[in-house]
């Protein structure tokens, strides 16, 4: 489940934090390796499997034993593996930008923690500028770090027992 490209991203961060804190005459450097992380998870292999899992998990089926723990018993063979994304699952239907879906709160979180940490320790605000994500030809969606903190919040008012 923590396998996808995004979590390396994301987890290269904490140490950048850290290491801010305690040598602060480096900040520049670990605020160009954010940059980097930042800009990479804007692409589109960071929501590759938003992208590309669509509905219920065609394998489901065949699932290996070494899943039963993960599914409840009277599921099994009907039920997605945790990690399945399952992008257009009615009634929400295809929503390809994974920041503006009713999906994907995990994605939007610790994309939010990576610009978190960034801001934290930069002089700059450079992420609260527009910028592009997945940049996949008509899949090209404009935020900024407010932006997705502000949609994530409106999809928690909209849906008090949970926004995914």
């Amino acid at each position: 489940m923590a396998s996808w490209h995004r979590f390396d991203l994301v987890d290269s961060s904490y140490a950048m934090g850290l290491l801010a804190h305690r040598t602060p005459a480096w900040t520049e450097p670990y605020v160009e390796i954010l940059d980097q992380l930042i800009e990479r998870h804007t692409g589109w292999w960071s929501a590759a499997d938003w992208l590309t899992q669509f509905g219920p998990d065609p394998d489901r089926a065949r699932y290996p034993d070494a899943f039963r723990p993960l599914i409840p018993r009277h599921l099994w063979g009907d039920y997605d593996v945790p990690g399945w994304t399952a992008n257009g699952t009615q009634p929400w239907g295809v929503q390809m930008d994974p920041v503006a879906a009713d999906g994907m709160l995990f994605y939007k979180g610790f994309f939010l923690v990576l610009l978190g940490i960034r801001s934290m320790i930069a002089d700059d605000d450079r992420w609260n500028e527009p910028f592009d994500m997945i940049r996949d030809g008509l899949d090209t969606f404009t935020w900024t770090h407010s932006s997705i903190a502000d949609q994530l919040s409106r999809q928690w008012l909209a849906a008090p027992i949970g926004c995914h």
